[in-house]
């Protein structure tokens, strides 16, 4: 049996893998270069929720005179004090991540590995000489950064990455976006609603272009976006950015991607804005590493290449996380389950990651929550398909808590009634999706879930709702 494990990279991905390899009785070493947690937790998904927390609230302030609440007074964001509470709450998260490694005897090592040759890795330290770390196989979990465009460079500024927008001392009153994925459409709500003036500009033809996202949460959260006075230009690049006296001078063209522009797409935009946020993707982070001491392949952007047990191909070497790239799916919950399929078979099994059920969620206003196929991948994969729709605005809960914008689809197969895909934009859609990845992953029908009681008056009940509509007999939806 394999005992020396030794994980580059803390992040869910890189501390999953050593804990379960620890769980398994593996003598295990963890290497990460900044903070345990990785993207994730120090400049991902809990930095940005604690901001958009605030946001809610602050936008439900405004909102209180329809619940019946009188407010005196002005309400502002303090931004001190909410850089503060995040950074409390990283802290917190990085504390209860020590304890972790030491309740399960992780030796834990600070600082950058470097591959000497198969079998042993070196970490320099500021303090003394640099540490040898031994091991049998290795588990790749060094992740990602924001990438950078040469053309349209990052000077953390006024041209922010996402990480810089996270350590704002001040909402700038006027920001563009340049990427309207998952993160550039988080964050155009979170400053909108902060009170920036926000334009999000896509390359593709919509927002949200994920092949996973159905286009219909796209459309509803268009909707919704110009309802709240976000301006979006899709089909559309950001070509050139300069400083002036007015503020950045920012040009907009025609997508290369559109291969038949209108006249009006064309015609290039000029916008001046106070602050740009970069939103357009990751790179890899394997440079520096010492990936050439090993048989690890990667491809022409550098991902790293494996099987769907995590193997790479050198056999003593796996790789799990954001390293992997766009290929597989770039999700904290994605890199943990590969984490676990990683450290088991570094161990001696022989174990597959499924990425049929992997539900994703996004933090927009209203949230969008996704998991397995689309009604268009459905139909590529030789389903017969039906979907089925039902409107939040239907739902008691809704109307008593005043979100009715958006619906639940579910795609299932019309001849054996298996859910196929669960796709909700809507309140607390991040929460709902659960259910419909269960569906998914244990191939339930639409009649499981009719048959299966949902209180009310909760927002779960958009699930039986839609379940009831796709087996012919609808209730409300």
């Amino acid at each position: 049996m394999t005992h020396q494990i030794c994980v580059m990279g803390a992040g869910p991905g890189g501390y999953v893998a050593a804990v379960r390899a620890a769980q398994q009785g593996a003598t295990v070493t963890l290497i990460e270069k900044e903070n345990p947690g990785g993207t994730c937790l120090n400049w991902g998904c809990i930095p940005s929720k604690v901001l958009i927390t605030t946001a809610e609230l602050f936008e439900r302030f405004h909102r209180a005179a329809d619940f019946g609440i009188t407010l005196t007074g002005k309400v502002a964001v303090d931004m001190a004090h909410l850089m503060a509470r995040k950074e409390k709450v990283i802290a917190d998260q990085i504390k209860g991540l020590h304890k972790l490694f030491d309740h399960h005897r992780i030796r834990y090592i600070q600082g950058s590995g470097h591959i000497l040759k198969t079998g042993v890795i070196e970490v320099p330290q500021p303090d003394g000489p640099a540490m040898a770390v031994a091991w049998d196989r290795l588990i790749l979990a060094t992740g990602s950064r924001p990438l950078d465009l040469p053309s349209l460079a990052v000077d953390g500024r006024r041209i922010l990455s996402s990480n810089d927008a996270l350590a704002l001392d001040r909402v700038p009153p006027s920001l563009l976006i340049v990427g309207g994925g998952v993160i550039g459409c988080e964050f155009a709500h979170l400053f909108s609603s902060l009170g920036a003036r926000v334009t999000v500009v896509e390359a593709l033809d919509r927002l949200l272009p994920l092949p996973s996202v159905d286009a219909a949460c796209s459309k509803v959260l268009q909707r919704e976006m110009k309802k709240r006075r976000i301006g979006f230009m899709t089909n559309r690049t950001v070509q050139t950015i300069s400083e002036t006296q007015e503020g950045l001078r920012v040009v907009i063209g025609a997508s290369p991607f559109n291969k038949a522009p209108t006249a009006k797409e064309k015609e290039p935009v000029e916008m001046f804005v106070d602050t740009v946020l970069m939103a357009v993707g990751r790179t890899p982070n394997t440079d520096g590493i010492g990936l050439e001491k090993t048989r690890v392949e990667v491809d022409e952007r550098g991902w790293v290449k494996t099987d769907d047990h995590m193997r790479t191909a050198d056999p003593a070497v796996f790789a799990v996380g954001d390293v992997l790239g766009p290929s597989r799916i770039m999700l904290a919950h994605s890199a943990a389950a590969e984490a676990q399929v990683a450290a088991d078979n570094a161990l001696g099994a022989d174990r597959r990651m499924d990425y049929r059920a992997v539900p994703g969620a996004i933090f927009t206003s209203p949230e969008v929550a996704t998991v397995g196929l689309t009604e268009i991948q459905a139909k590529a994969g030789g389903h017969a398909v039906r979907s089925d729709e039902v409107l939040f605005r239907t739902l008691g809960k809704a109307q008593v808590i005043g979100e009715l914008a958006g619906q639940a689809k579910i795609v299932s197969d019309s001849g054996t009634g298996r859910i196929l895909g669960v796709h909700i934009i809507g309140p607390h859609a991040t929460e709902l999706i659960a259910e419909g990845t269960l569906a998914v992953n244990k191939g339930l029908t639409v009649e499981d879930l009719v048959g299966t009681i949902h209180a009310h008056p909760t927002l779960a009940e958009i699930m039986s709702e839609t379940a009831m509509k796709a087996a012919d007999r609808p209730l409300h939806g």
